[in-house]
């Protein structure tokens, strides 16, 4: 369903962006049960997680990009696009740091003597803390601008 007017495009955002929020968490609590498995990892499981969590992710890019067209080209709010725009480049940084996040996990598990681990696990959560704040600083700007026309 492709939302024609304004409001319930911007709906339709807010949703995605809800959905991408659900997918980070099954995408987590998925990890921790791979982690559980270890240390004869069910690494098909966990494979075929990553599989449906990225095609959840390229789903919602997607369409998050067809709305910042739609949002640039049909309704002229530019403004409102480059908050996607920004927006688009903060969640594939936090995707990134999210599987380097497991990675370094998965490294501790697996070599609890090695030296580092835990700071760098601890320096990852601080970036991904970081990220999130800079989404919401987005979304607060992009909610503020949308709200603008009301």
């Amino acid at each position: 369903m492709v939302p024609s007017d304004f409001k319930s495009l911007i709906q339709r955002f807010y949703h995605l962006q809800s959905e991408r929020i659900e997918t980070y968490r099954l995408f987590e609590e998925g990890h921790e049960a791979y982690l559980r498995t270890g240390p004869h990892y069910d690494f098909d499981h966990y494979k075929q997680l990553v599989h449906e969590i990225t095609q959840a992710f390229s789903g919602i890019s997607k369409e998050v990009l067809e709305i910042k067209g739609r949002l640039h080209n049909e309704f002229d709010r530019p403004d409102l696009s480059e908050h996607i725009e920004k927006l688009q480049s903060k969640e594939k940084q936090k995707l990134e740091l999210t599987a380097k996040l497991q990675l370094a996990r998965q490294q501790a598990q697996d070599h609890p003597e090695e030296e580092g681990c835990e700071e760098k696990i601890q320096d990852i959560k601080h970036e991904i803390i970081k990220s999130n704040e800079a989404l919401s600083e987005i979304m607060q700007d992009f909610k503020y601008d949308s709200e603008e026309c009301d």
